[in-house]
């Protein structure tokens, strides 16, 4: 049984100019001690999809599915307590910007241990422990100094260690990282990538990675969403996105990726236009606008679901029998 299982999610936020359809009947699994990576630009519904499976949007959301399941529990149907007893217990997150998620106000120490002291019911001294030992395990050093410390006396790098020991603090099953290494540069980006990777070695724990950059999910992640205007319109193992893409929108992320080939010497290829307005999103295909290889169908349908393998499945119109085929280049 898979340890995460969403089937046709649906996520809408009820705005004052109209109805903004964020994510648009997703559906993927996900296996215990897996890596999964979530790749699309800002405005796919990435994030949104994992608040929603997480139940962490706001009341103003509107949510539905035919089936979201963690470790065999429906999450939709969870209460207030038994989602506070999911969040941090058994689902850790990582996000964006540390200093937005880390309480300014606190110490490090203080906010190490009250998850443990409310998810593992352990005592202050316990908790104390527990945090230090932590710290060790994401490689910050002096954690008996640290622990007194407030979040703006340590560095963006450091911070991010913080929240990757907060999400691992109760040995959770789950951990999502959402855009977590971002605003970082590219030298701490590679040592907060490299953390994550050891600790789903030592700890067994599933990841899920959501991010705008193929080039973060390349080596981490065994199995691969591509996914543009609500919709996933691609996924597969690595190999299969990485060297036997077949949707256009993934040939466009693969193009646009920086590549230094001795003797070589080639423009990066930007994807032309821009996304959609998910206010009013078109009714074929999301990417059809933007897409070099436009057939009239793809303007009037959503393209149907083609089974490649049993772990590649693509959305579009090329797949069709009758669709002329065009390389991807």
């Amino acid at each position: 049984m898979p340890l995460l299982e969403v089937e046709n999610l649906f996520a809408e936020f009820h705005i004052g100019v109209g109805t903004v359809q964020a994510v648009r009947g997703v559906s993927f699994t996900l296996d215990e001690g897996e890596s999964l990576g979530i790749v699309g630009e800002s405005g796919s519904g990435k994030s949104v999809t994992m608040l929603a499976t997480t139940g962490l949007l706001p009341d103003y959301a509107e949510v539905a599915a035919d089936k979201v399941l963690f470790d065999g529990r429906d999450v939709l149907k969870m209460t207030g307590k038994e989602l506070r007893r999911l969040h941090g217990g058994e689902i850790g997150m990582v996000f964006q910007d540390p200093m937005t998620s880390l309480n300014p106000l606190y110490t490090i120490g203080n906010q190490l241990t009250e998850p443990l002291r409310l998810h593992k019911n352990l005592s202050r001294p316990e908790a104390r422990a527990r945090a230090k030992e932590l710290l060790r395990l994401t490689n910050i050093p002096a954690p008996n100094s640290r622990l007194k410390q407030y979040p703006h006396e340590f560095s963006g790098g450091m911070r991010q260690r913080v929240m990757i020991a907060m999400a691992i603090a109760c040995n959770p099953k789950l951990v999502i990282a959402d855009e977590p290494t971002t605003a970082l540069d590219v030298t701490i980006q590679a040592q907060i990538l490299e953390l994550l990777s050891d600790l789903k070695r030592k700890l067994n724990t599933s990841v899920i990675m959501i991010t705008h950059d193929l080039g973060v999910i390349a080596s981490m992640c065994a199995r691969i969403l591509v996914m543009y205007g609500g919709i996933v319109c691609e996924q597969g193992t690595a190999h299969e996105i990485f060297h036997d893409p077949r949707h256009p929108y993934t040939w466009g992320l693969l193009n646009s990726i920086p590549r230094h080939l001795e003797g070589e010497r080639r423009k990066l290829e930007p994807i032309p236009g821009t996304p959609p307005d998910m206010l009013q999103p078109p009714p074929g295909c999301p990417f059809a606008p933007r897409c070099r290889h436009r057939m009239p169908v793809c303007d009037r349908f959503e393209a149907p679901e083609t089974v490649l393998s049993d772990t590649h499945r693509v959305s579009c119109h090329l797949m069709h029998a009758n669709a002329p085929w065009n390389t991807k280049t």
